[in-house]
């Protein structure tokens, strides 16, 4: 016979766990897009709290006096899902600033679709970039990493266990913002060189040839030599999208630290 009694404190423990398991959910890459339902969202925290409840066990009784302070306990656990999901996040973004770079550089700057994670206008490319890394990150079971961090910050940061250094956590993300250029420059760099040097052939051939329409006929150039030049380096996206897991990695790593 299945018994299902708990007391109140159990209930109290898992609930804190459920807070910080479902802000990460809601926030980290893959499942915060737009196309994953709610009720898959609610699933996936809920049974995922199961399994780390039954595999915790509570180390020091959680004490409190009033109902504002337990809140106030589970505000901290949702700070920090929300904190870890966001050092993810961030590093997902770098696609969106390459793509709008290339789209920039090739004349589709206009071109905007809706971006399923932020949910806001983004370009063409970036769009296509962030698809990408999403494959990637299903291929190469990132998300299996990213559920195995939420685990074990439960190990480094216990429940109600959690300590924000805000100065640590600033020097974490002015560390990833000096990075985060350098990267999207990098992964944008073929298309940059090209366009720059197709460029350089346009303004002579104005010389030259000054009868011609450079303008209408440098906007189709440039289109078409942007989408070769994509098309050609598709095969290097598989080790940009290992290398913004590295990223990940080491910003989530920062993050847990900063709450330590």
């Amino acid at each position: 016979m299945v018994d299902l009694s708990f007391s109140i404190y159990d209930l109290e423990y898992f609930l804190l766990i459920f807070t910080r398991v479902s802000c990460f959910v809601f926030i980290a890459p893959f499942f915060s897009m737009n196309s994953v339902p709610a009720r898959i969202r609610i699933g996936i925290s809920f049974f995922t709290a199961m399994l780390l409840y039954q595999a915790l066990s509570p180390a020091d009784i959680i004490v409190y006096g009033t109902v504002m302070e337990y809140a106030l306990i589970v505000m901290k656990e949702a700070i920090t899902g929300l904190l870890i999901g966001f050092s993810a996040t961030m590093c997902t973004s770098i696609v969106n600033f390459a793509g709008s770079v290339a789209d920039m550089e090739t004349g589709l700057s206009m071109v905007t679709l809706l971006d399923p994670t932020t949910r806001e206008n983004t370009s063409i490319t970036g769009v296509f970039f962030q698809y990408v890394l999403m494959l990637m990150m299903i291929a190469t079971g990132m998300y299996r990493y990213l559920f195995g961090a939420l685990a074990d910050t439960f190990t480094l940061i216990p429940v109600n266990g959690a300590v924000f250094h805000s100065d640590r956590l600033l020097n974490s993300i002015l560390l990833f913002l000096g990075e985060y250029i350098l990267i999207g420059f990098r992964i944008v760099l073929p298309v940059f060189c090209v366009i720059l040097l197709l460029n350089a052939v346009l303004g002579i051939l104005a010389k030259v040839a000054p009868q011609m329409n450079m303008f209408s006929v440098g906007i189709q150039l440039k289109i078409l030599t942007g989408l070769g030049v994509l098309f050609f380096t598709a095969g290097l996206l598989p080790g940009t999208a290992d290398f913004i897991f590295e990223k990940m990695k080491e910003m989530m790593i920062a993050f847990v630290g900063a709450m330590q």
